[in-house]
Parts: structure tokens; sequence; C-alpha cells
């Protein structure tokens, strides 16, 4: 039997979250808009927000492990 579900990506670690019920319905909205889960619309709206910041999501230690084969973004960094 084949197996079924997500295909392999990197790894996710389960995080509980609690919001406001306005918060959680509009994010419900914006995936349902752009045809993501909740969970994948809240990890890019993190994104989103970790970049406007300036704040780089790969650690600094260069720890390739963190990196899943993904290559940071930022201008200048070790990949």
């Amino acid at each position: 039997m084949a197996d079924r579900g997500r295909p392999p990506g990197p790894a996710r670690v389960p995080f509980p979250l609690r919001a406001e019920k306005a918060v959680l319905n509009a994010v419900k909205r914006c995936a349902a808009a752009d045809l993501r889960s909740v969970n994948a619309q809240i990890e890019v709206l993190l994104r989103e927000a970790l970049e406007r910041r300036g704040i780089s999501i790969w650690s600094t230690d260069g720890d390739a492990a963190d990196r899943q084969g993904r290559r940071d973004p930022t201008p200048g960094a070790r990949n």
C-alpha cells in the first residue's frame, strides 16, 4: 500500500496557538482565498511578519538541519 498524506518536506513542530475568534476567522478567509490550509496560512503570515521586521528564520550558527535544503534568501547570508 502506498504512503498517503503530506509529501516529505521540512519537519514541522506542533505548537498550540490561542487567538481571538475574529483573528482566526480572518486567517481562515485568507487561507481559503489562497487555497491553503489554516496552518500553512499562519506560517506564511509569520514568515511575512518576520521578513518585514528584518528577522531571518535561519539560525545564525549555520545549522543545515534546520534548513531542510532551503537557501537563506537574506543577501550575503552563508548558504
